[in-house]
């Protein structure tokens, strides 16, 4: 008897990352300690995401042509400098009417610049690169390696006006790029672990998405409430817009702009880490933080919806040109 589990999931948008993602939430929703009672391989598949991403980064290197180096940093240039101006502008605003304490009442209780940027500043580069790897090209995945500048509390501070108070770890930038420039050369020096290496960066996607699914607890997103949800619908669709038109601006579809437009894991830790920093802070460190995990599962969620949905409307449009004849255009 064969069952259609594959054709199911790519009925979904985005299905190959989003199913497997969703059904790690809700492991760690209801079942957060599966991971350490099973150990062994199943707990390494429940909390592997890592490895996983670096196997992959592999993968996607080979298959990146060495002569593309220019268009990655003119992508991930652009994607990082959009998302940063943005972040700044929202901060700037954001900081005449809020300053640097949250809101103690109402219905944007707890709701603090901090919060915002935090959410805004840091890339779920494993989403970055899965749903780029699923859905547009091996070197739009690369400029990720452009993004991981994002990664911590530097730009946050940065953008609060106390960048002095943090150093940017350039180890974890040189950690980030080595599986990608191993794989690359992998790749240039033999077509056929070209080919290889290539061909087996799709199969990682479903497995990378259970991992980062089980870093996500949904009560989270109830806990933060309609404020949380705010939060990540403004990162997912008003920054989204942002990094679209960056995108397209620079010769891009749009479809990396989209993809960006999510909020890392990580940046949950980052509103401690800026109180630790400036103590001014303190206060809004708590409510931000679980705003900020609010933020990671929205966009989480969301993101490869979008990201499906509009690939889909490209495909489709691709195929209405190719109809047209040429005498007609």
């Amino acid at each position: 008897m064969s069952v259609p589990i594959k054709a199911t999931m790519e009925k979904v948008p985005g299905g190959m990352m989003l199913v497997p993602l969703l059904i790690g939430a809700l492991l760690a929703t209801f079942a957060p300690g599966s991971a350490a009672f099973f150990g062994s391989f199943t707990g390494a598949l429940f909390t592997g995401g890592t490895t996983i991403l670096a196997v992959f980064y592999v993968c996607m290197g080979a298959s990146i042509d060495i002569k593309a180096t220019p268009y990655i940093l003119k992508k991930g240039g652009v994607l990082f400098g959009s998302k940063v101006l943005f972040a700044v502008i929202v901060g700037i605003v954001a900081g005449r009417f809020l300053g640097e304490l949250p809101i103690d009442g109402g219905l944007l209780s707890g709701l603090s610049v901090v919060a915002i940027l935090a959410a805004l500043n840091d890339t779920n580069g494993g989403m970055y690169m899965a749903l780029m790897g699923q859905y547009g090209k091996p070197k739009d995945v690369a400029a990720y390696s452009v993004m991981t500048l994002e990664s911590g509390p530097f730009l946050t501070m940065l953008t609060l006006g106390v960048a002095g108070l943090s150093a940017f770890p350039w180890q974890a930038l040189v950690g980030a790029i080595i599986p990608l420039l191993l794989g690359a050369i992998l790749g240039a020096l033999d077509p056929a672990m070209r080919k290889f290496l290539s061909a087996a960066a799709p199969v990682l996607i479903p497995f990378f998405a259970l991992a980062l699914g089980f870093g996500l607890n949904l009560e989270k997103v109830l806990s933060a409430g309609l404020l949380g949800l705010v939060l990540g619908l403004f990162v997912l669709f008003v920054g989204g817009a942002v990094l679209f038109f960056a995108d397209k601006l620079t010769g891009g579809s749009g479809l990396a702009g989209l993809a960006a437009a999510t909020t890392a894991g990580n940046a949950a830790t980052v509103p401690m880490l800026v109180a630790a920093a400036n103590p001014a802070y303190l206060p809004a460190a708590g409510p931000a933080t679980v705003l900020v995990a609010a933020s990671v599962v929205v966009t989480a969620i969301g993101c490869p919806l979008i990201v499906a949905w509009y690939a889909k409307r490209l495909k489709a449009k691709d195929h209405s040109d190719a109809r047209v004849p040429a005498h007609a255009v």
